[in-house]
């Protein structure tokens, strides 16, 4: 089917959508950061570095687990109705921990939090990615994906003009503007056609595409025959994947490492050098702009020569950059340096992202995503930790640079083990070869 009507609706408000909710997302993720240096040792809760890691930590269980529950369910339920409810959830649970009155409802109120924040990128990445024109795909994520490095800005802006005349609730508190998100989804999102062809419902999805411009899934269920019956995981697991998708995972957790543990400390580890509590959380700030604008830019890039080349080049540069810290150079040097561990942590986790999503064909496309983010979930809960106990040494940024620095070494080198993606396209690894897993969805009568 290559003709589809002539004018169509425009896919912006799908990219929009995903966009806003990603923004939620990266505030409520990367607020814990921003907030810490008001929450260590101060009122209401008086907690101590290895509670404030502690919790960290176990958010980001909830996370872990979140990305689990949608990795499997997401590409069984749907793609619009997880990306509502993981929005609505943690938006709810931002306003419970403005508004806890104990440390232990505080860390509960994250955790749950962060189940629903868990649940939504893959759920977004998916759907950005089916509705992209195929030339602007890299492109089009990307810019999509400069969404959890914006709400660590806006973040980082709310913690730097609120924390030191109002406390850190209000700035959790902001964290509800998620439900604009939602809002809009209920309204104007469409279903993922990929998802109602897997379904059953290609009339639906027919229907959607011809709406939006797109091009049908490839083959239907009843063409698909027992591989379509096929959980998504298993394809996941399965003989000509299974290697590949294992060193996904493991780059996505040495990803996370280094991003989670850079970001939830960087505040506070610039505060033990001297830096004073709103000097310190500019750093985040900076950081968080490094990653947006990278993302941006190796988007560019990677639209050109391939998303591959990039993930190299971010984790390089990260590791670059943190070593060169370890010298305590001047303040706007520092600042550099920063943004680009930025660009080499975040940014480099959103290249991963558009790397996966074009690695894996559509129908496990949201279930390779929910897997790989939900393993590299591990890193992410080991990061604070890790970030805790290099605190504890007393090595201040030198020691923290180096430590982080050597997850980022060792995901560039096994990324160099995974085959490149083809700019501009999706890649389906391993194509089928039986006759029948060839055909084209059938036409209406």
């Amino acid at each position: 089917m290559t003709a589809l009507s002539a004018t169509h609706r425009s896919r912006t408000i799908v990219y929009f959508i995903c966009w806003l909710s990603l923004i939620a997302d990266g505030y409520d993720l990367y607020v814990y950061g921003t907030t810490l240096p008001a929450i260590i040792g101060q009122e209401p809760f008086n907690a101590t570095a290895a509670q404030a890691g502690a919790v960290g930590s176990l958010a980001l269980v909830g996370m872990l687990i979140g990305s689990l529950v949608v990795g499997i369910l997401t590409d069984k339920l749907g793609r619009r109705r997880i990306l509502i409810g993981s929005v609505l959830l943690f938006s709810t649970f931002m306003l419970a921990c403005a508004f806890a009155p104990t440390w232990e409802l505080f860390a509960a109120a994250r955790f749950i939090a962060c189940f629903g924040v868990g649940g939504l990128l893959p759920t977004a990445v998916a759907l950005a990615n089916e509705f992209a024109l195929p030339e602007r795909k890299s492109l089009t994520l990307g810019i999509v994906l400069t969404g959890p490095a914006l709400g660590t800005v806006a973040a980082s802006l709310s913690s730097m003009l609120l924390i030191e005349n109002y406390s850190f609730r209000p700035v959790y508190a902001l964290g509800c503007f998620g439900f604009l998100a939602a809002a809009l989804a209920w309204k104007f999102l469409p279903e993922s056609p990929a998802y109602l062809i897997a379904a059953g419902r290609p009339e639906t999805a027919r229907e959607i595409s011809r709406d939006y411009g797109l091009f049908l899934p490839p083959a239907a269920p009843q063409a698909l025959g027992e591989a379509a019956r096929r959980s998504p995981t298993r394809q996941l697991l399965g003989t000509g994947l299974r290697a590949r998708t294992l060193r996904i995972w493991l780059v996505t957790l040495l990803s996370m490492l280094t991003m989670f543990g850079v970001s939830t400390w960087l505040p506070q580890i610039m505060r033990n050098a001297g830096y004073g509590m709103g000097s310190s959380v500019s750093f985040l700030l900076a950081y968080s702009l490094g990653a947006m604008l990278g993302t941006v830019i190796a988007s560019l890039v990677g639209q050109r020569i391939g998303v591959k080349p990039l993930v190299v080049f971010g984790f390089s540069t990260a590791a670059a950059a943190l070593l060169l810290m370890t010298s305590n150079p001047r303040t706007a040097l520092m600042m550099l340096l920063v943004a680009l561990t930025g660009f080499g942590g975040m940014g480099t986790q959103n290249q991963i992202n558009d790397y996966i999503a074009q690695f894996y064909p559509g129908g496990i496309r949201a279930t390779g995503l929910g897997w790989a983010l939900a393993v590299g979930r591990l890193g992410a809960i080991a990061g604070p930790t890790y970030g805790a106990m290099i605190i504890a040494t007393g090595t201040g940024v030198p020691g923290a640079a180096i430590a982080f620095a050597i997850p980022a070494v060792l995901g560039a080198a096994l990324m160099l083990t995974l085959p490149r993606v083809a700019p501009g396209a999706p890649a389906t690894p391993n194509p089928p070869t039986r006759p029948e897993q060839s055909a084209t969805l059938p036409t209406s009568k």
